[in-house]
């Protein structure tokens, strides 16, 4: 099988479950990840065939992503804030708003993040990423930040080996821990934080029937869902902690279900923020959250 068959074939038989365009876009993300040729390399060369290993691959690819597992986990690749991150069934697949989470983050207090007088870690202001998951969000901070010390916590042990595995392939210097930020007793082990980051759980489970398939039988329900009768139980924590261990100066940063703002607001007041923004995403929907204390 040739380049260009073996991209129209893929494409064709995933008309039916994701339509023609993305279809399309994922037959091209295979072939690429396949060959390492962008699409205009593989329209020059389309004649060429794939190799043995490709096709066998091809092939194993092809069949799972018809039983509709998501692409990102058939590659084990999802790109973030331009860097590709490895991905399996333990990590959510990072999302475009959580990206504009972090660059709100970078954008605000990137100039903040200065090294103290002696250029020691304990110097450095620290940043502390809640629910790490894969570790986009802690390393693309730890990468953009060079001058704060980053933490990143997940209550999941699978979580963490793909969280670390990231940070080994990024050559990001990130402080992973396992711990269940729900129990306040935990935060003891925790440093004073100065930006608190966090994409939570936050998805009412009652949500479930109304989601994509691909969604809620393949990505993990442990960082998606949280109880119809306490959807915002991580916004609480996460209040609770900045009222008590955030520095002075600091901020929390959250991302947000899109119809929740001004309950989580609520919350945050609550827990005594002084000032707190809702900001919508470029869907123009309400999907991420500030405070400060």
């Amino acid at each position: 099988m040739d380049l260009s068959q073996a991209q129209k074939e893929l494409a064709e038989a995933l008309q039916d479950r994701y339509g023609t365009r993305e279809g399309a876009l994922i037959a091209d993300w295979v072939l690429e990840h396949l060959t390492g040729l962008r699409k205009l390399d593989r329209v020059v060369r389309k004649t060429e065939e794939l190799s043995t290993g490709a096709s066998a691959l091809y092939e194993r690819y092809s069949t799972e992503l018809l039983a509709g597992r998501p692409v990102q986990y058939v590659l084990g690749e999802s790109w973030f804030g331009g860097l590709k991150f490895y991905v399996d069934e333990r990590v959510l697949i990072p999302r475009p708003e959580t990206e504009e989470l972090v660059d709100w983050v970078l954008a605000e207090v990137g100039q903040g993040a200065v090294l103290g007088g002696d250029g020691v870690a304990d110097s450095r202001p620290v940043v502390l990423d809640v629910g790490t998951g894969s570790g986009c969000i802690a390393i693309t901070l730890s990468r953009g930040l060079p001058g704060a010390a980053v933490y990143a916590l997940d209550v999941s042990e699978g979580a963490l080996a793909v969280a670390r595995r990231n940070a080994g392939q990024l050559d990001a210097a990130v402080h992973f821990l396992e711990l269940n930020f729900l129990e306040p007793a935990n935060w003891e082990t925790l440093p004073p934080v100065r930006w608190l980051v966090s994409n939570p759980p936050y998805i009412p489970a009652s949500e479930r029937t109304t989601m994509a398939a691909h969604v809620i039988d393949a990505e993990p329900a442990l960082a998606l869902f949280v109880p119809d009768e306490d959807a915002l139980v991580f916004y609480r924590a996460l209040g609770r902690f900045a009222r008590q261990r955030l520095e002075v100066e600091g901020a929390l940063y959250a991302e947000i279900h899109e119809e929740l703002g001004p309950a989580v607001s609520e919350v945050l007041v609550q827990q005594g923020a002084r000032e707190v923004i809702v900001r919508k995403d470029l869907q123009g929907k309400d999907r991420m959250i500030k405070a400060s204390w």
